[in-house]
């Protein structure tokens, strides 16, 4: 992974937007996130060498149960305000794994391992993922890792909010 960029730290009011949207399918939210994060990301210039957005995807089984993707609600929206590409489905996660929430680091690392493969529509791209909330990077690493391995040219990372503390750039997400 190349870059990483978060516009917000994970706290009042951000985290109960992020809830409104992940556990409540408020889909509106997911639109004003959107265009929070196509702000930000516009404000220091990150869209002028990105190619596509691609979204955090959920397991066919979640996604079936919640109906919505809340990486893809973001990631579209953004997209949009951004004149970016999007490409829904050009990462598959391919293992069902536990939800991340509550697992320590090293836990979340192991437990994402492996589950997410891209195909050849990412071949010399300059690919952003984007998730809702960076915790200790192990997801989006996880993606990217797969990204790199399908030959993107680059990869970076964009979320609305970082666990930690606002993140502009960063070259190491753990």
């Amino acid at each position: 992974m190349d870059r990483s960029f978060a516009p917000f730290a994970y706290g009042f009011p951000v985290d109960h937007l992020v809830h409104a949207l992940k556990y409540r399918g408020q889909l509106a939210v997911g639109r004003v996130l959107g265009g929070l994060l196509a702000r930000g990301v516009r404000r220091l210039g990150l869209h002028l060498d990105v190619d596509c957005l691609v979204p955090v995807p959920l397991h066919p089984r979640r996604h079936t149960e919640r109906g919505f993707n809340q990486a893809a609600e973001i990631a579209r929206r953004a997209a949009r305000e951004l004149g970016c590409g999007f490409r829904e489905g050009a990462i598959l996660r391919t293992r069902d794994t536990r939800p991340q929430v509550g697992l320590r680091p090293d836990e979340r690392r192991s437990n994402i391992l492996g589950a997410f493969s891209a195909g050849p529509a990412l071949r010399g791209r300059r690919v952003v993922v984007v998730d809702d909330v960076l915790t200790t990077g192990g997801t989006v690493g996880a993606v990217a890792a797969a990204v790199q391995a399908a030959g993107a040219v680059s990869v970076d990372v964009w979320c609305i909010a970082r666990a930690a503390a606002p993140e502009r750039f960063s070259g190491n997400v753990d």
